[in-house]
Formats: C-alpha cells, structure tokens, sequence
C-alpha cells in the first residue's frame, strides 16, 4: 500500500479548488497535492447557460454598494447565516478581480468599470458574466496560474473515503486509476472541493461526467445544512445545458411527443391563453429556475406543465423553427414586449429573433451537435444545483470535523433561494477563506500519522469487498437516480419520500453486504457514494416536510389530497442542520446568526490583523 503525507490534500479540480490550491501556495503553504479525476472533468469546466453569471458587488457608476448591502441581499431568501453571508460580500471584490487579473476577460467599458446587469432575486444590477463557458474560463485561467507554481495534480485520481482522526479530518483514501489500486494520502488539512450531487438525479444538468462525492464527508460524520435546498430548471438532455435566458426570451414553440416521435401537440395551450402563455415563456429567461413563489400564477407554470407531460410518457421539446401558434408581440406582457422591440427582434421566427440577439447561443448547440435550425431540442425539468451542503464556519472549516475544509458548491452556504451567479462568487470566497486560515494555523504537524495509516488500512480492506461482489453497480445507480428525479425533485409529497428514503436504505444496506462485481472500481466507489448521500439527503427532506416548513424556493410540497402547501415563513430564520452519527441521522434546526454589524476602528483592526488574533 503506497502512502504519501502532505500538508493539504485539495480534493477536486473545479473553479473553487484549483483557485484554493493557487491561494494556499501564495499564502506560503508549499507541501499541496491536488487530486481529481481530470482537470477537463466537473462542473465548472463543463457548465455554463446562456450567459452565465458571476454575482460580485457593485463595481459601476454612482450606484451605492457596500459587503453590508451585499450579505443583505444573500440572507434575502431565508435560512443564511449573517456572518457567512459577510464573509462572501466581503471576499468579493477580490475574488472577481483576482480571476480577472489572472485573465477572465470579463467586461469593462473604456473608463474601467466593470459593468453590471440584474439577476434573478438581485435587486442591483451586480451581476457580470463573459459568456456561456464563464466558469470554464475561470478555471482555464486558474489552471494556468497553477502550472507556474510546482503544486502537483494528480489526475486520474479520485477520493475513495476520507480518513477521520481523533475526530478531526486526516486525509484520504485514493483510487489511483492508472495503477489500478487504493492508496493513502494523510493529510494535516483536507481541502474538500468535489462539487454538488451532480450524480443523485436522472433529470440533470450536471455534466455526466460530475457526480459529486459529498457522502464521503456525511460517512464521516460532517455537519450538513439546508440539504433539501436545491434548484431545478428547465435544461436540454441530449446535451446537457440551461435553457434559460435568451432561449426563452425569443418564444421557442414548447411541443410534446409521443416517446416515438408521433403525435406532436402544443402542449402549454391547453393551459394557458396565447398572450399568457408567450408572456410567462419569456419570464422563464430571467426566473430561470422553479420558484413556488412563481406557480400557479407565474413562469413556473411552465415547469410543471413540462415534468407533468414527461410524467405521462411523454417527451417535450422546443421547436426554434416555427413560431408558437397565434403569437401576437402586442399581445405580450409590457416587459417582454418592450425587451423585443428595444432588441428589434419583434420579427421572424425563434431562430431568426436567437440569430440577432444571441447568435453564439445557436453556435453553442451546432459544437455539441445540435442543430436548432433544422431540428427540436429536447429538454425536462432537471436538477441543477444544491444550494445546501456541508456546514462550514467562517473561515470554511467544517463545523464538526477540524481540518476538514468544504470549499464550493459542497459548502451549502447559500440558503432557500440565492442571488444567480453567487455560487461562482462564494467558490473563490471559500478558497480565500481557507486558504487564509490553513496558511496562518494549520501548518504545524499536529496529526497522528500513524493512526491515520491504521484507519486508512482498515478502510482499503472494506473498498476492496466493496469492489469484488455480487451487485450491479449500473443498475443499482440507475435505481437511485429514478428515485430521487421521481420523489426528490421539485414536487414533494411525503408519502414518496417515506417510501423513496425506505427504499434507499434497504438499497444502501444490500451493496454494503453484497459489494459489487463486473465493473469498474469507479463506478463501484460512486454507486455506493450516492446510496448513501440519497439516504442522508431524503432523510432530511422528510424531516423538513414534517416540521411544517411547506413550500418554498424551488420545492413544491403537495398533501395528501395533492394541495400546495403554502410556506410557514418562520422557518426562513432557521437552518436544518443534518449529520450522521454512525448509526442513524441526526436533524434539528438552528437559528440564523444574524449580519455582523462591526464599526472596527483602524489602528485596532490593524494590530488585530498583525497579532492573528483575526484567526480566533
């Protein structure tokens, strides 16, 4: 068995880890080895929408902004905690200039103000983006940086179980892909940066290639937070891609199919009148995801109305090559009226209004395929992002486990529903935080190695069982993904959940016993990675149901009878925290800290700042 030591192991490859490995070796932390399973695989590098956003304080003209006003508009949707939210207002000037600096071409006008537009659940226009690929392109950059300095990725690699002790984190359990074999890396501090689920869901717009691997951290007993808060939108399937923004504002024709093809319908005309049902498409491009606060009445009609044909067999599409029965522009709401003719597009047919207001989003179809000149674009209603996580402190160390440092979307920071393009801004906020704080006290050798290789030996030998059974892995993954797209989405009922989270740990407890056989080792880790996670996560959204939080952000809670539970807005000063204890799942709900208010004064802030007294 190959054992390294080092004094940060950086689990993943995405925007938030590699800015985190970048900052610990500029901060003066030189002994970092990164781990991943490709540097060109995961969601930062593979995702992106239409123009894909960067939420960053207001950096234009003369309108005001502060950190405070900032953290304000994170709490705005409930269920955040005050100091955090600080914490990413504060940090995020200079993350965005920092990716900017290191070549992210995002835009300026000629007197160097980086200019802004508005966002869903923003109330300035504090949102950037340099178009569809931002992400990629922040990680393309980040990269870079990293290839100058001597810090080793290790590709091919992926984390197989994370080591715990003496209650703190102690590196991990590694998958070596090119050698075929499990090896340990001890760790003083573990930077944890493996994305969101991206594997529980069969509805996804994660890239196939990210499956996430935060049941590694709940195995261990890692405090959680607001894990049934996640968002769900309308997203192509055959490539993977948001259809929000333009794709909706130019009123593609929604149809539905036969699963053969046959029997094509307009189908959102049977609900809505033609001015209504055109009005509420557009509004899909700025209200992107599902919101309760949008449906019955709103653009999230249209979500429902799409899960609802699929749920009858059917498939849906959008047609870019007709336009929608009976459109009339001066039928429109005042908004999307005014936003087509100030963009002369009130004219031709989808393709040709996409053509003249956003012809890279064509281009970005043609590269993976797809042409929406000549054919439709399926699309379902998917998972695309958990706005909960693992539970960090302000300096993003995990709650309950020192040492362990949950960096990006796996840091469930953000709370009900989140300013569009925060997530971008709190990955590179927590890789400055943690970084920070490894650098100025966790550099000292305070593990006890030894112990750490026992662990990790008794480990290798339960992996070893777990690839060299009876089970099939594919199978048993598919099962999980159906359950949790069919139960788990954004329709809740508490009896589907019951039975969905029942039939999760009898799944969960037969591949523990059985193991798999006839797969690969990955794919084995992954599959018995996500049963897990799937038990933790519909655990704690039956225990949400139960305490009467109803619906809210991107979840609808039916009754019995298959009413819409309104929301008991109580709850949104509060935050589920979940974990495992080793035997069952532990809930209970905490009260939102509330936003700092400091009115520091120089000279003992400075001084402060010299002593890292700012540390404890």
């Amino acid at each position: 068995m190959k054992t390294r030591h080092v004094n940060t192991l950086v689990i993943g490859s995405g925007a938030a880890g590699l800015c985190a490995a970048l900052r610990l070796y500029r901060e003066g932390v030189k002994d970092i080895l990164v781990i991943t399973e490709g540097v060109q695989m995961g969601t930062s590098i593979n995702t992106g929408s239409d123009k894909q956003t960067y939420y960053k304080l207001g950096m234009y003209g003369s309108e005001p902004d502060s950190p405070a006003d900032l953290a304000t508009s994170y709490m705005a949707g409930g269920a955040v905690h005050g100091d955090i939210a600080l914490v990413e207002a504060a940090l995020s000037a200079r993350g965005f200039l920092h990716l900017c600096d290191l070549g992210v071409p995002f835009p300026h006008d000629e007197l160097g103000q980086y200019i802004g537009y508005k966002t869903d659940h923003d109330p300035r226009r504090r949102a950037t983006s340099c178009g569809p690929y931002t992400s990629k392109e922040m990680c393309l950059a980040l990269l870079r940086a990293l290839k100058e300095t001597p810090v080793e990725i290790a590709e091919k690699h992926i984390a197989a179980s994370l080591l715990k002790v003496d209650g703190r984190a102690a590196g991990a359990v590694v998958y070596n892909g090119e050698k075929n074999c499990f090896e340990t890396v001890t760790a003083e501090n573990t930077c944890f940066a493996v994305g969101g689920p991206g594997g529980l869901y069969a509805a996804s717009v994660y890239p196939p290639c990210h499956t996430g691997a935060i049941g590694l951290a709940m195995r261990i007993g890692a405090k959680c937070r607001n894990l049934p808060e996640s968002q769900f939108g309308l997203a192509s399937i055959k490539f993977r891609w948001n259809v929000s923004g333009t794709y909706m504002q130019v009123l593609p024709r929604f149809v539905s199919t036969a699963p053969d093809g046959s029997d094509e319908k307009e189908f959102l005309r049977e609900r809505f009148s033609d001015s209504d049902l055109n009005s509420r498409v557009f509004l899909k491009g700025y209200q992107w995801p599902f919101d309760v606060k949008k449906f019955p009445d709103g653009s999230s009609a249209v979500d429902v109305a799409v899960f609802e044909e699929n749920a009858k067999g059917r498939r849906v599409f959008l047609d870019f090559r007709t336009n929608p029965e009976n459109l009339d522009f001066q039928a429109l709401s005042a908004e999307a009226r005014e936003y087509l003719e100030r963009s002369n597009a009130c004219m031709g047919t989808p393709i040709e209004r996409l053509r003249k207001m956003n012809p890279g989003a064509i281009q970005l179809y043609a590269d993976h395929g797809i042409d929406l000149e000549t054919e439709m674009l399926e699309i379902a209603v998917c998972a695309q992002h958990n706005n909960g996580g693992l539970a960090g402190n302000i300096w993003y160390e995990s709650e309950n486990i020192p040492h362990l440092f949950p960096v990006g979307e796996v840091n469930g920071s953000h709370g009900v529903t989140r300013p569009g393009g925060s997530a971008l801004n709190a990955g590179q906020a927590g890789a400055f935080r943690a970084a920070k704080y490894i650098a100025g006290v966790c550099q000292q050798e305070t593990l006890n190695r030894k112990e750490a290789e026992r662990q990790a030996e008794c480990e290798i030998q339960r992996l070893q069982k777990l690839i060299s059974g009876t089970r099939d892995a594919r199978a048993d993954l598919q099962n999980i993904r159906e359950r949790m797209s069919r139960c788990a989405a954004f329709q809740r009922r508490i009896s589907e959940i019951e039975k969905a989270l029942e039939e999760g740990k009898q799944l969960l407890s037969s591949i523990e016993k059985e193991g798999f056989c006839n797969t690969s080792a990955v794919l084995a880790l992954t599959t018995a990675q996500l049963a897990f996670s799937s038990v933790v996560y519909l655990s704690a959204i039956r225990y949400q149901i139960l305490a009467g939080t109803g619906s809210r952000g991107s979840a609808a809670v039916f009754d019995a009878a298959d009413r819409l539970i309104p929301e008991n807005e109580e709850f949104r000063s509060q935050i589920l925290t979940s974990y495992y204890d080793g035997s069952d799942i532990v809930h209970a709900f905490e009260k939102c800290r509330p936003l700092p208010s400091p009115d520091g004064w120089f000279e003992n802030v400075w001084a402060d700042y010299r002593e890292g007294r700012i540390f404890s």
